[in-house]
């Protein structure tokens, strides 16, 4: 019993933090859909695949929002379309009371020095012909910020700020290993001194042993730094460690969006409740008597989506309606705690 008001207890301040803290992004029915074409002379649309798919969701400022699902589901492509890097079909994103969609040019490019990105592979996202000091010193350059000597100081600051030497100025990608390439990327991004970030699987192809040292990085920056980030995995358990909410996307929409321990401990949508099934855990006895919920079927294609709800064809409790009607709104089905399911509602 007092474990149950306790429980209420925590929702209920969870619920008061929200309420005061100051919402830095706001996502409101962001879809991009990529084009299909048909036609070798005269090239015609014939369709498209929706990647993104009427998405909505708030990111408070100073906190880890957690974005995950399987492969395919529409992640990155959410995050590049959140900067900007692609341009939304449709949909809204207020960037610290901007409306990003709307803005072009010079005005963009202002409004990029405030949200960067650390991209997922580090081997492939540094230039491999630039020196690490060009490499980081370059969003610099481009906004013509501080002097030459200045940013040659600042960079070696940088360095030293992500762990390393700021000796290794003058040397190029390939001189490193994967983490060490993955610092140089997060020291590019916090060049120009960013209040938002986008994770892009920032871990997910580091080695095990580097992955916790680069996270513990991130956590300490954004103590130090008052960042915020949208922290893009797989890894759930991972996730649960670092993110203070998590949003759960599938086939290009949010599906469930909540505070880490409530989605965790109580997850409402089937599709959550299946990856979390799969998520192993370290207590022999636990693990004995879960139930694995295993999915049957494939992922439906983003170019074709199912008529009804997009989990309807692996759902293992779907109904009539859920062929029928298409996805649900997402739902507060307690506080703070998001779901959009037919089953809850």
């Amino acid at each position: 019993m007092d474990s149950v008001v306790g429980s209420k207890v925590m929702q209920q301040q969870e619920q008061t933090q929200n309420e005061d803290r100051e919402v830095i992004l706001s996502v409101r029915g962001l879809k991009k859909h990529f084009p299909i074409t048909a036609g070798i002379v005269i090239q015609r649309q014939v369709g498209a695949v929706k990647a993104v798919d009427g998405v909505d969701f708030d990111v408070y400022k100073g906190e880890t929002l957690g974005l995950v699902g399987e492969s395919g589901c529409g992640k990155s492509t959410t995050g590049r379309t959140i900067l900007q890097l692609y341009r939304p079909t449709a949909g809204s994103v207020v960037f610290e009371g901007k409306e990003l969609t709307t803005m072009r040019g010079n005005e963009l490019r202002q409004m990029r020095r405030r949200m960067q990105i650390i991209f997922q592979d580090p081997f492939a996202s540094l230039n491999p012909r630039m020196t690490v000091g060009n490499i980081v010193s370059e969003p610099l350059l481009v906004h013509n910020v501080m002097s030459k000597n200045e940013r040659k100081e600042y960079v070696s600051h940088l360095l030293e700020k992500v762990g390393l030497n700021p000796f290794y100025i003058n040397r190029y990608p390939h001189e490193f290993s994967g983490g060490q390439r993955q610092r140089i990327g997060i020291a590019r991004a916090l060049a120009l001194n960013p209040s938002f970030i986008v994770a892009d699987e920032p871990i997910s192809a580091l080695d095990v042993s580097i992955q916790a040292q680069v996270v513990n990085l991130l956590e300490d920056l954004q103590q130090e730094l008052n960042l915020t980030y949208l922290f893009i995995a797989h890894d759930l358990s991972m996730v649960r460690h670092i993110c203070d909410r998590v949003a759960v996307m599938y086939l290009g929409k949010v599906v469930e969006i909540g505070p880490t321990n409530l989605v965790y401990d109580n997850p409402l949508h089937p599709y959550t409740q299946a990856l979390l099934s799969a998520v192993p855990v370290p207590d022999p006895e636990v693990e004995e008597k879960r139930r694995r919920i295993i999915l049957t079927g494939d992922v439906p294609s983003p170019a074709n989506p199912p008529q009804g709800c997009n989990f309807s064809t692996r759902c293992p409790v779907s109904f009539d309606l859920c062929y029928q009607e298409p996805d649900p709104p997402l739902i507060e089905a307690e506080p703070g705690h998001f779901v959009a399911c037919h089953r809850v509602l």
